[in-house]
């Protein structure tokens, strides 16, 4: 959220000496309040989403998206159609025009425009389509390579993504029975084929690999969402033989071309860091970057390079990185230290109308985001979208890059810092922590901890500042939070906080701590984390009996979910003062809870949820307020939980809802209490 600043509108009484005892103090003080408040800053005062008019007969669940020679873009979608759209920038006031180019496809995540031809990934096999007379509809569906299938929903595959060396590359999801599992041959691996369709294994460890993409460099670079064996979303850098993380695609490890010589049995469980894990496993991969789960995504797709057709900011070389669930942007600084890639995620664009897939440049620099929803459902309000993402050329005031320093980090802006707010310790807040590595889903935040600052020097031109940090990790996220921070304009940051994954520390020279740039004064390492450490209290989590039962309970009620972020019950009855016995299956392939809350306060709670941050899973993401009546806990894909709690005793139209963060806006019911 961005700070708003509230200005007074003081009217000047001109009455002698109560002017002077009244009015000049308030005007002092509201002076003082602005000066410390900031200009604030929105993101639509830079970045404009404009959205694509989609055919009403035209259910463009984008699943891949390319641009053509003659400024065409061409999209495929979940129901296996291709549509080619001319003039999607909206000339002269013109709607986009659609035409249908290929159909019957298999759920098509993927689409590539390759010397000359389109490219397409369905669920079986990478597919070239061709138009050979020229009609404008292709007439020839050539398989290039294809794969086995278990017939699991979930065994989606996503590319093809051109590599350096001009091969395709293609990443097939693990299927899912409670937890991922590689039920067909090369599932949970990223595969590279030639344009002759030779196939090589390349790595594995994927669970859901959705997006990847190159970096200007050419390396390659995969998304992956939470799941088990994977406590939060990141990307990472991926080379031949790498195994990222979850042992089910290992099963594969020994056939023939396979690059991976890891095995199932070599892959502890233990519950530790990965970067942990990873020292005593050669061959496992930690993540590039990770994204802290519910605060910058839940469920990383598309993978975009800054290079030279875009026009988006001063951020040129970064990588934009996109959120199915959460319907928003991510910017990544990414730095190569010691030959490992580290970096730091920031916000950048959020309010989209559906799930992020894939992302695009058009030819006049802007960013063509193509969206669905259906299966997970996300934040934005439409069940699927294409939307165009324009900036205005106006620059704002953010941390362009951070680099690590073997005693710190430098922090580069895209405008002169104010000097006296820089030097203020009290404008900033570094921490750190990490995730568990094991079969669970998920994981919650662990071993959290400060990271004091000991100094702060802010260079010549006022563009950099570099912080001396102790108690700085290897293998662990570091929040850099800035929100005292002004520019020498006195705006606020657009984004005043971000996660920076350390890796390596680098060589070279520590700054020397002088009188100057020493740090007076701070906050002691335990004030900074009381809050970090607090837990939420249970007592709206009844999961005993009472004693007083004799009789047990007057109802006993059990509900689950459906796919489409849905409980399977949309209503729920019962009378005042009832004594009830409620128990929530979660039949789902992902998190959820069971919060009942007063009459019109879902959105309340569900906001409040999505505020909780870094502690929300230790809080089973339900907020503490006077609003949620009970709760179960956060329940993993088929676990369950029980509750018991006396109906209220005033009648009334109160709600059931999951916030867990982004659900709430349709995973919800009526919880009805009628008069006895």
């Amino acid at each position: 959220m961005h700070i708003r600043t509230k200005y007074i509108l003081l009217r000047f009484i001109s009455i002698g000496m109560l002017y002077w005892t009244l009015v000049q103090p308030q005007t002092a003080m509201a002076q003082a309040r602005q000066d410390t408040a900031g200009h604030s800053q929105k993101e639509e005062d830079f970045y404009q989403i404009m959205t694509l008019p989609i055919r009403e007969d035209v259910a463009l669940e984008v699943g891949g998206m390319t641009f053509l020679p003659n400024d065409q873009l061409a999209v495929c979608t979940r129901h296996g159609e291709v549509w080619i759209i001319s003039n999607p920038y909206m000339k002269n006031g013109l709607p986009p025009s659609y035409r249908l180019f290929a159909q019957g496809l298999h759920e098509a995540l993927g689409l590539n425009y390759i010397k000359g031809d389109l490219y397409c990934t369905q669920r079986s096999e990478l597919t070239r389509l061709r138009d050979l007379d020229g009609d404008g509809v292709a007439d020839e569906y050539k398989t290039i390579y294809s794969w086995p299938l278990s017939g699991n929903y979930h065994e989606y595959a996503y590319g093809p993504v051109l590599d350096r060396d001009s091969n395709m590359i293609v990443n097939l999801n693990l299927g899912w029975i409670g937890y991922g599992e590689s039920l067909s041959k090369w599932h949970g691996w990223m595969l590279k084929i030639t344009m002759d369709g030779k196939m090589k294994p390349f790595a594995t460890g994927l669970r859901s690999p959705a997006g990847f993409g190159l970096n200007d460099q050419g390396d390659i670079f995969y998304a992956e969402n939470q799941g088990d064996w994977v406590g939060s979303g990141s990307i990472t850098h991926v080379e031949e033989g790498d195994f990222m993380g979850n042992p089910a695609g290992l099963i594969w490890a020994g056939e023939p071309g396979s690059t991976v010589k890891l095995r199932k049995k070599d892959i502890p469980d233990s519950g530790e860091p990965k970067y942990e894990v990873a020292k005593r496993v050669p061959g496992l991969k930690t993540p590039s970057v990770w994204f802290p789960h519910t605060i910058l995504g839940v469920s990383t797709s598309g993978i975009l390079n800054y290079g030279s057709m875009g026009k988006m900011g001063p951020f040129e070389g970064q990588l934009f990185v996109g959120d199915q669930g959460q319907s928003k942007i991510m910017r990544v600084y990414l730095e190569k230290v010691k030959g490992v890639y580290q970096g730091m995620v920031f916000p950048f664009r959020e309010g989209f109308n559906s799930g992020i897939l894939r992302m695009n440049w058009g030819s006049d620099g802007s960013m063509f985001v193509g969206m669905t929803s259906r299966g997970w459902s996300s934040t934005g309000p439409a069940l699927y979208g294409l939307q165009r993402l324009v900036w205005n050329g106006k620059t704002p005031f953010e941390m362009r890059t951070v680099q690590a320093r073997p005693d710190g980090f430098e922090i580069e802006f895209t405008q002169p810092v104010d000097e006296k707010t820089a030097r203020d310790i009290s404008s900033w807040k570094i921490s750190s922590f990490t995730y568990m590595y094991h079969h669970e889903y998920g994981s919650p935040v662990i071993n959290q901890g400060g990271c004091p600052i000991r100094a702060i020097a802010v260079s010549a031109d006022h563009m950099k500042i570099r912080l001396v940090v102790d108690s700085m990790k290897l293998g662990y996220l570091h929040e850099i939070r800035a929100e005292g921070l002004r520019s020498a304009e006195q705006f606020t940051l657009l984004h005043n906080y971000g996660y920076y994954t350390l890796n390596r520390f680098p060589d070279g020279a520590k700054m020397a701590i002088t009188a100057e740039n020493r740090v007076q004064s701070s906050v002691p390492e335990h004030h900074h984390m009381m809050d970090m450490e607090k837990k939420a209290p249970v007592s709206r989590h009844p999961n005993k009996q009472p004693a007083d039962w004799t009789k047990g309970p007057d109802r006993v009620i059990t509900i689950g979910t459906k796919p489409g972020l849905k409980f399977d019950q949309e209503t729920i009855t019962v009378k005042a003062g009832d004594r009830v016995k409620l128990t929530f299956h979660n039949n789902d392939d992902m998190l959820h809870n069971f919060v009942i809350a007063m009459p019109g306060t879902a959105d309340k709670v569900g906001e409040a949820a999505l505020k909780l941050g870094l502690n929300g899973e230790k809080q089973y993401f339900v907020p503490v307020m006077k609003e949620v009546l009970y709760h179960t806990i956060l329940l993993h894909p088929k676990e369950s939980d029980t509750i018991y709690f006396t109906a209220p005793e005033k009648p009334g139209s109160f709600v059931f809802i999951c916030t867990y963060p982004g659900h709430y806006l349709v995973m919800r019911g009526i919880f009805i209490v009628t008069a006895r």
